[in-house]
């Protein structure tokens, strides 16, 4: 099995996202230099394509001590040293030393890279572009995606949706772009997924996680995130159409994960109310924030061991899952099409272990999905995960398939989507 395989587990051998053939490898001319690369994949079968990819220094597990040491100003003990591997991780890319404005110039330069090449790799051009939605868990500037667009080359005109929900971003970014009876779409002004309906669309998660978390001395954030990015083209209700889906919240009431929003919000939680707010910062501008669990302390992020992390998103996200399947079922027998089946699950990367128990719950529920590992080079890198996730199994995809996309996040927020590739679902 090569290093982009299905896992459910992980190899002696993954090399480094960097010495991967198909990167595309440039410097970013900040500091000593900052190393970024990218990978395109297209299926013109599907009508699909995208870029992913990360910046920073390339840390194995043997290596990142040395990192995490530097952060802390203090080694890494061997008891507070996580075993990353049965994780599903074995690299992570960071950077360090550099000042906020250069952090600021390293995220935009990489952010419209993204941008760019992931057009690209659909056949279109910048200034074709009418729409991105980026999902990011913490911003290096609140503006970033209007920055990153006009540095790509994106229209002014182009809308542009920022989407705050932690690691559930990109997938609650791409629910938006194609569910027109998701409750957020109810809530604006305007309903994005009729609107975005034929439209070249850019949808995604790029993830500056070395940054954040360096605001931290948190020592598991510290081994376990890093910097990542991955963007797709859609046609929404062309190459891609919605068929079923749920967006689901829980508030982190014990702070399991608690994260600092670095994007305004009221931070009030109303009874019966979404803890998701809308700013209508722009004729073409908006940000959806969601509500989350903020450290006591001015930090970044203080998080529970790897399984806290379990506990804290298997339970809802086994019945968020649960339910869209069931409703899938549903669907199918409506539609006489009672046998066919999902093609591929792509789920979020948070870590392995989660997704080793939550595929066991759902087999023992009769919900007869795997959740493939097929992202060790990168860590958790939030939004990014799902996106780079759908990309590498892009090439494997058939027009008229159906999959299931699995994304959940810190605050707490699930959004669980079965798409048709191609369109024609009814």
């Amino acid at each position: 099995m090569n290093e982009i395989g299905v896992l459910k587990s992980i190899p002696e051998k993954i090399v480094s996202f960097f010495d991967r053939p198909q990167v595309k490898k440039v410097v970013i001319p900040v500091g000593k230099g900052v190393p970024m690369g990218v990978e395109r994949i297209s299926s013109p079968k599907v009508g699909i394509g995208g870029a992913y990819g990360t910046w920073g220094e390339s840390y194995d597990n043997d290596t990142l001590p040395i990192f995490v040491a530097n952060s802390l100003g203090e080694p890494l003990s061997e008891q507070d040293r996580l075993n990353l591997s049965p994780l599903g991780f074995v690299y992570r890319h960071h950077i360090s030393g550099l000042s906020d404005e250069e952090n600021l110039t390293v995220e935009v330069t990489a952010g419209a890279q993204f941008l760019r090449e992931a057009a690209y790799a659909n056949g279109w051009e910048p200034q074709e572009i009418d729409a991105i939605l980026i999902g990011s868990s913490g911003l290096v500037v609140n503006d970033y995606i209007l920055r990153i667009a006009k540095e790509a080359g994106i229209p002014e005109g182009a809308l542009k949706v920022s989407v705050h929900k932690a690691c559930d971003s990109s997938v609650g970014a791409l629910h938006l772009a194609l569910n027109p009876n998701l409750p957020i779409n109810k809530q604006l002004k305007r309903n994005l997924a009729e609107e975005l309906a034929g439209k070249k669309v850019l949808v995604g998660g790029i993830e500056g996680l070395s940054r954040f978390v360096q605001l931290s001395h948190d020592k598991n954030a510290l081994q376990l995130f890093g910097n990542g990015a991955g963007i797709i083209g859609v046609i929404p209700g062309k190459t891609m159409e919605f068929v079923v889906g749920k967006s689901h919240e829980v508030f982190d009431e014990q702070g399991v994960l608690a994260v600092h929003m670095y994007y305004p919000h009221s931070k009030q939680r109303v009874a019966g109310q979404s803890m998701v707010e809308v700013n209508q910062a722009g004729e073409n501008y908006i940000q959806i924030v969601g509500l989350m669990h903020e450290p006591e302390e001015e930090t970044s992020v203080v998080m529970a061991g790897p399984m806290g992390m379990v506990k804290l998103f298997v339970r809802s996200g086994v019945q968020v899952v649960q339910d869209v399947y069931q409703a899938y079922q549903e669907m199918m027998k409506k539609l006489d099409m009672p046998d066919k089946t999902i093609a591929a699950t792509i789920v979020h990367h948070a870590n392995l272990k989660i997704n080793q128990l939550k595929e066991r719950h759902l087999q023992g529920l009769g919900v007869h999905i795997s959740m493939p590992w097929v992202l060790s080079e990168f860590g958790n890198v939030s939004a990014a995960s799902n996106m780079i996730a759908f990309l590498r199994q892009l090439p494997s995809l058939n027009p008229g398939d159906h999959i299931l996309i699995d994304g959940f996040g810190a605050g707490t927020y699930y959004d669980a989507l079965v798409v048709a590739l191609g369109g024609n679902v009814t």
